[in-house]
């Protein structure tokens, strides 16, 4: 079979779907005409659909012939971000405040056209393949909901390998794919802290219990903790995104509140800077006469690509469209992706593609910004090589 001769038939269609997805962007775990969007797509093809009872989700199952083979999962995430889109495209977000500023709509459109693809060619798969849309991936759990709703079980047996892709604005040339083994994206954690004192005035600051300063205190003590108390090589991020304290220069407050959040690439360093940073807190304020109220919450796990899983999507890569098409990532990246949820229980890959109109990747918008802009020419390779790595995967042998 030939996929990516193929998916170049479906291009004009996949990249429609793409833009007018772009033009509806739905927020969360309801995205109504998102989900629409997608069975319409859907429709005719011979898969097992269901949606979600808790949320917008869609599962398509297509049956191979091999009976009781093995399961791959391809997952494409569906929501957007509350950004006001600021691209320019004739295409652009008919909502303002909601962006697909991350290319989810190009993942999207992706998995129909690997959904197609492989529909075309189920008597050449011994085994089948799960299609998990996944509604809240920006912050709300999507993919934790569909696991405890059943997706990776969704063929009726456990799935045996799951691939996703992610489209990239900037850092990556246009159509190049990269991953690597091992950790691929951070864990994501939130450090959320109330120093509580006592108000008074701020010509007797003696006379009080400013957590003001206490507060100050913890946020740089913080960023020392992390470069003295952490392997170089192992690193941790924290960075306090707000701090709130107060209502007048002359008033000290009874409280001050930041939040931070907490990156982090292996089990090991997750479970220390947990402790760490929550023992930094309670004796910081304890050493001055203060408390503090601490929430250290849990949210995303490592992204990690097992080595036979890496190893597999980069020959396919190579295989498909070239050696000049793949580039090893050297490094991880310090984001965080609920895909992590999956390769937690289900060994494969996830894998980043290049989508920027620039010429220097470097400089361009970033994902998340007003001004990302993604390239939906890329939108028939990432429906190819989905498509790919499921048939190569479950093929007869």
């Amino acid at each position: 079979m030939d996929l990516r001769t193929d998916a170049a038939t479906l291009n004009d269609d996949l990249v429609r779907l793409r833009r007018d997805l772009h033009r509806i962007p739905e927020l969360g775990l309801q995205l109504p005409r998102t989900q629409e969007k997608v069975l319409e797509a859907l429709d005719g093809l011979p898969l097992e659909i269901s949606t979600g009872k808790d949320l917008t989700s869609v599962t398509a199952v297509l049956r191979g012939q091999g009976g009781d083979g093995e399961v791959v999962l391809l997952r494409g995430d569906m929501d957007a971000l509350p950004v006001t889109e600021q691209t320019g495209a004739e295409y652009t977000s008919q909502h303002e405040g909601r962006m697909h500023a991350c290319g989810h709509d190009l993942h999207t459109a992706g998995l129909v056209g690997a959904a197609r693809l492989l529909s075309q060619h189920r008597d050449r798969l011994a085994g089948d393949v799960a299609f998990m849309f996944q509604p809240g991936e920006e912050g709300w759990n999507g993919a934790g909901h569909m696991i405890e709703e059943g997706v990776l079980e969704a063929a009726g047996r456990p799935a045996d390998a799951a691939f996703g892709i992610h489209v990239m604005s900037s850092g990556i040339p246009n159509g190049v794919f990269t991953c690597r083994p091992g950790p691929m994206m951070a864990a994501s954690d939130g450090l959320f802290v109330r120093v509580v004192g006592a108000g008074g005035h701020g010509s007797r600051p003696y006379r009080a219990l400013d957590p003001v300063q206490v507060a100050c205190e913890m946020v740089t003590a913080l960023q020392t903790m992390v470069t003295r108390r952490f392997d170089v090589f192992d690193p941790v991020v924290v960075t306090v995104g707000t701090f709130h304290a107060g209502t007048q220069r002359n008033i000290i407050p009874d409280d001050a509140r930041f939040e931070a959040t907490i990156r982090s690439f292996s089990k090991e360093a997750r479970k220390k800077i947990a402790q760490y940073a929550v023992q930094l807190c309670q004796e910081t304020a304890a050493a001055h006469g203060l408390e503090a109220e601490i929430d250290y919450v849990e949210e995303y796990p490592v992204t990690v690509n097992s080595g036979q899983g890496h190893e597999f999507a980069a020959e396919t890569v190579r295989e498909v469209f070239g050696e000049e098409r793949f580039q090893a990532m050297p490094n991880p990246v310090t984001g965080s992706e609920d895909f992590s949820r999956v390769l937690d229980r289900v060994p494969g890959a996830f894998v980043f593609l290049g989508a920027t109109f620039a010429e220097d990747p470097d400089n361009a918008p970033y994902n998340h910004s007003p001004r990302a802009a993604f390239d939906d020419g890329v939108v028939a390779d990432a429906a190819t090589l989905l498509a790919e790595l499921a048939a190569r995967r479950l093929a007869p042998r």
